[in-house]
C-alpha cells in the first residue's frame, strides 16, 4: 500500500459559502413560490432543502501536524496532510482503526466529548497525528545473558511516515509499535549481562566483550531502536530514538546483588590497600639499608615488615607497645 497526497481539497470555505447562499436561495424561494402559490418552485425549493445540506458532510478541517486518511466505498482514495479547511466527496469516509485506543505516551489526538442529558460522551477522532510522540511502556522482568533476573524500561520516541500503511499494513499500528517494542526490547536484553562479566559476546563476533545493559546503555538503547525500526517499517512508523528509563536487579536477587557489588567494591579496596603497604615497607627498608648505623639481619627484617603490614593494613588504629629494655 502506497500512500497518496490529496493536494487539491482546500476548497472547504469556498464550498461552504456556495452552499449556504444555496440554502437561503432555497429558502426564499420556498417563501416566494408559497406566496405566489406556485407548486412547481415551491417543490424545486424544497427538494433543494433536503439535499442541499450534503455538501456540508465533506468539510474537514486539519491542524497542523495532522493526517487524515480518506475511504470511498471501501477503496483508498488519498490522505490529507497540513493544516487547512477542505473539501472532500460527502460519501467519503475518514478510517483510522486505532483511534480508540489511547497509550501511555504523549501526543495523540484528543478525542471529542459531548454531554447530552447529564452524560459525556467521547467520539475518537479519526485524525491520525503526524508529530513526534513517546511511548513509554511498563517494565518488564527479564533474564540476561547469565540467567539473572532484570528489571528494565524504555522510552520509544516516534512518529508516523507513511499513514496509508500505518492504516492497512496493520490492524491497530499503536498496539502494533506496542508489542514490537516488547518483543525488541527481550531480545536486545538477553544478549547483555547486568554488569561486566568475562567471556560474555555481546556483539556477535566471537570474541569476549566488556558490554553490559549498566556500562553500555548508549549501545544497548542503539540496538533496541535498530531492532524496533526493522519491526516497523511495514507500519509505517519511524523510530527516532529509544532510552533506557529504568534499569534494575529484580527484587528476588536485588539483595544479593548488593552484597556481592559489596564484597567486590570491598576486596578492590583491600587490593589498594595491601598494594600501598608493600611499596611502604619497600621504602621503609631501602631507607634503613641507606644509612650505615642500622644494620637489621634477617629476623629483625622479617619482624619489622611484619608488623608494618599489620599496621597498615589494619582495620583499626594500631596500639604500639614501646619496649623501653634491650630487643636481647
Amino acid at each position: 500500500m502506497e500512500e497518496k497526497i490529496l493536494t487539491t481539497k482546500k476548497h472547504g470555505m469556498a464550498v461552504l459559502v456556495l452552499t449556504s447562499l444555496i440554502l437561503l436561495g432555497a429558502l426564499a424561494l420556498c417563501i416566494v413560490s408559497a406566496v405566489l402559490e406556485s407548486f412547481v418552485l415551491l417543490g424545486i425549493s424544497i427538494v433543494v432543502m433536503c439535499i442541499g445540506w450534503i455538501p456540508y458532510c465533506g468539510l474537514r478541517v486539519l491542524k497542523p501536524q495532522e493526517a487524515l486518511v480518506i475511504t470511498l466505498f471501501g477503496k483508498y482514495k488519498g490522505t490529507l496532510k497540513g493544516d487547512g479547511f477542505y473539501y472532500i466527496n460527502p460519501f467519503s469516509t475518514a478510517f483510522n482503526p486505532a483511534a480508540k485506543t489511547s497509550l501511555n505516551q504523549s501526543g495523540d489526538v484528543n478525542t471529542l466529548k459531548i454531554s447530552a442529558q447529564g452524560q459525556s460522551v467521547e467520539i475518537p477522532s479519526k485524525k491520525i497525528s503526524l508529530k513526534i510522540m513517546t511511548l513509554n511502556n511498563s517494565r518488564q522482568k527479564i533474564n540476561d545473558c547469565l540467567g539473572n533476573p532484570v528489571e528494565i524500561g524504555i522510552a520509544v520516541t516516534w512518529r508516523v511516515v507513511d499513514t496509508a500503511k500505518a492504516v492497512f499494513n496493520v490492524d491497530n499500528f499503536k498496539e502494533y509499535l506496542s508489542l514490537q517494542c516488547d518483543a525488541a526490547l527481550r531480545n536486545i536484553v538477553r544478549l547483555y549481562p547486568y554488569d561486566v562479566a568475562p567471556n560474555v559476546d555481546t556483539t556477535g563476533d566471537g570474541l569476549a566483550d566488556d558490554g553490559s545493559l549498566r556500562g553500555s546503555s548508549e549501545i544497548v538503547a542503539g540496538r533496541i531502536k535498530e531492532e524496533i525500526q526493522a519491526r516497523v517499517d511495514e507500519a509505517g512508523i519511524e523510530i527516532v530514538e529509544a532510552r533506557i528509563t529504568y534499569l534494575a536487579y529484580a527484587t528476588e536477587i536485588a539483595a544479593v546483588m548488593l552484597q556481592r557489588q559489596q564484597a567486590s567494591a570491598i576486596i578492590d579496596a583491600r587490593r589498594m590497600i595491601v598494594d600501598g603497604a608493600v611499596g611502604m615497607v619497600e621504602m621503609a627498608l631501602e631507607r634503613l639499608e641507606q644509612n650505615t648505623d642500622i644494620k637489621l639481619d634477617e629476623e629483625r627484617r622479617a619482624a619489622m615488615v611484619s608488623n608494618l603490614l599489620v599496621v597498615l593494613c589494619g582495620n583499626r588504629d594500631a596500639q604500639p607497645i614501646v619496649n623501653t629494655g634491650s630487643l636481647y
